[in-house]
């Protein structure tokens, strides 16, 4: 199994820090995301350069891009021009993506609406074929992440939209889907489903916890994902987003450590 470490735990770092820590730790797969470290739209503007750039670092400490996740929550939204930026914006970062290269792109399924925008579900499908259609061009998987305050949170709204895009896929936070109290025997059922996977300690309503205090079952969790005939990277991915659906302050470094030596662990 690879195991990739995302460079979101390391906020406080330089994105060349971040990548030397993580290959300093023995990882040989890292996740990259917009954000602190990749202003998307200062990089879109200088897609290749911007690629090359960190394509010297990933050589320098021989990582491998295991995932890009690209933060372009707007693609539900009912204004039509914030979803068309986010559209646009997404097809100007495909030639970052495949310079890295990134063996795969991960979006938000769009941030939830109103219960009453009866609508939300269908401009999020149409986002999507449009951007998986231009991310299919270049020969790059695409997948949404059901994530919390999205559009698709749960397992059974996170499916409907595979259903409606032909060839998306699904970036599994296991974290995520134990916060809403879902039962592993309901993740494990996604894990066909999943092109990525992420996963760091967590509990009912803490997004991210100490990884003594956590609830998943590191071991079952890896052992259930092997048997499903997963072939693709296990991220460690801890957040700094302190607080958000009772996320805790962890140590990057301990908590990376602890949850790999876990995933290399037979369940009991």
């Amino acid at each position: 199994m690879r195991i990739s470490c995302h460079t979101w735990a390391f906020t406080d770092l330089t994105l060349s820090e971040a990548l030397g820590t993580i290959a300093r730790m023995g990882f040989r797969h890292v996740d990259i995301g917009s954000g602190a470290h990749v202003n998307a739209s200062r990089t879109a503007a200088n897609a290749r350069r911007a690629a090359a750039d960190i394509a010297e670092d990933l050589a320098l400490y021989k990582l491998q891009v295991a995932d890009l996740y690209l933060m372009l929550p707007r693609i539900s939204s009912p204004e039509e021009d914030k979803r068309q930026k986010e559209i646009e914006l997404f097809k100007a970062l495909l030639p970052f993506a495949a310079a890295l290269p990134a063996a795969g792109i991960t979006l938000s399924p769009g941030l939830a609406q109103p219960a009453e925008d009866a609508e939300a579900h269908d401009r999020a499908v149409a986002a999507l074929r449009e951007m998986m259609s231009a991310a299919r061009e270049l020969g790059i998987p695409l997948s949404i992440e059901p994530h919390l305050d999205s559009l698709a949170a749960t397992p059974a709204e996170a499916l409907k939209l595979l259903d409606a895009v032909p060839g998306l896929q699904l970036t599994l936070d296991w974290a995520h889907m134990v916060c809403q109290d879902v039962f592993h025997e309901e993740i494990v059922k996604l894990i066909p489903r999943a092109r990525h996977i992420q996963i760091r300690q967590a509990a009912r309503k803490q997004l991210q916890t100490p990884f003594e205090r956590g609830r998943i079952d590191i071991p079952r969790a890896m052992a259930d994902v092997e048997a499903a005939g997963y072939d693709g990277a296990v991220c460690i991915e801890l957040m700094t987003t302190v607080g958000w659906h009772g996320m805790m302050k962890v140590d990057p470094l301990r908590e990376s450590l602890k949850l790999r030596a876990a995933m290399k662990q037979q369940p009991a």
